[in-house]
């Protein structure tokens, strides 16, 4: 279910197998810290909560996580690069927007999601141009990038807002909407979770991201076309935030100039919660799901057992301490024991 890299030679063959063994099972075994931590939060609030897993329950929690899986994909993309990108938030709410502009002038609401994706990846191939040419950090990069795109949605949305009243009924009913439990944007986020996991496994250019998150040099070094990985990365993951940006207007019907402020922060703490190492090279995207899904079942579980919101923010930092610990805990013992293994095989 993870792919991982630990060396370059995976963008013309097989990783050395007794390597990339370990380091799946070490990574599958990170995911399933997750999903027990998951599991073990969600008996406990329906323990002392018994409405809290109701049909309606369920769906919330799904449709509460549906954005930020989508986002989080996209950026597990970016940071497997070993890069970030800071601007998905801004990227959210400005194609948020432009979608609900859009349908406020009667347009078709597949044209609506349209123009959102378009925007992103826009958004994204410029992102994406900046750190592979301009050879400038992506932190730096994308945190201009943030402010600009955040100044130009204030100056264009100005004091304006985007209502439900303002949308067509289907729109907003596909926001809600599903079947029984599962919301129909939950079915669009396991969908584009499945397909970006099939593409990092599978196909050639996937496993080249890994490699140039493990060692950009020698990944160049070994023939892989790494400005051409890292547009592909940035574009993606600004399509997938223009999307989210689309399912977000569709879910909550409204939509103003801070929509999205502050997200990515959301949405880096799901990655790293999940398993994907920030220092790039390792983890999956089933992984930042669980992590988004993880960190959105908190913000409903804490309420439900009638702990003040408050407590929210202190918990998600927690789990992203953890995480971090955990990550370097992890390699630690994975050096070790390929070292060991190394030692043992000449």
């Amino acid at each position: 279910m993870t792919a991982t890299t630990t060396d370059p030679t995976p963008a013309t063959g097989a990783p050395p197998p007794r390597a990339a063994r370990l380091a799946e099972r070490v990574l599958r075994v990170r995911e399933l810290a997750v999903l027990a931590v998951f599991v073990v939060m969600i008996g406990l609030t329906q323990a002392g909560n018994s409405a809290f897993l109701s049909q309606q329950g369920v769906k919330d929690l799904l449709l509460n996580a549906t954005i930020l899986v989508l986002v989080a994909t996209g950026q597990s993309l970016v940071v497997i690069t070993r890069n970030v990108d800071l601007s998905v938030g801004s990227t959210l709410g400005i194609s948020a927007f432009a979608a609900g502009t859009h349908l406020q002038g009667g347009g078709a609401p597949l044209v609506a999601v349209g123009l959102a994706v378009l925007l992103g990846v826009g958004l994204g191939l410029l992102n994406g141009l900046l750190v592979s040419l301009g050879q400038v950090p992506a932190l730096v990069v994308t945190l201009g990038t943030l402010y600009i795109i955040r100044g130009i949605d204030s100056i264009w949305v100005g004091s304006r807002q985007i209502t439900a009243a303002d949308l067509p009924d289907a729109f907003t009913g596909f926001g809600s909407g599903g079947v029984l439990a599962v919301p129909w944007q939950a079915l669009i986020a396991l969908a584009v979770l499945v397909s970006t996991a099939c593409f990092l496994k599978h196909f050639r250019a996937g496993r080249e991201l890994y490699a140039l998150g493990s060692s950009p040099e020698a990944a160049r070094l070994a023939g892989i076309p790494v400005r051409k990985r890292i547009l592909t990365a940035y574009t993606a993951c600004g399509a997938l935030a223009g999307l989210a940006g689309a399912l977000y207007l569709a879910r909550f019907g409204n939509v103003d100039s801070g929509t999205g402020t502050g997200y990515e922060l959301t949405v880096v703490s799901a990655v790293v919660v999940g398993g994907v190492v920030f220092t790039g090279g390792s983890g999956s995207v089933y992984g930042a799901a669980l992590g988004a899904l993880l960190l959105t079942s908190v913000n409903s579980a804490l309420p439900a057992l009638g702990v003040s919101s408050v407590w929210v923010l202190a918990v998600n930092g927690l789990l992203l301490l953890l995480a971090i610990t955990a990550d370097r805990v992890v390699a630690l013992r994975l050096a070790t024991a390929l070292k060991k293994r190394n030692a043992r095989h000449g």
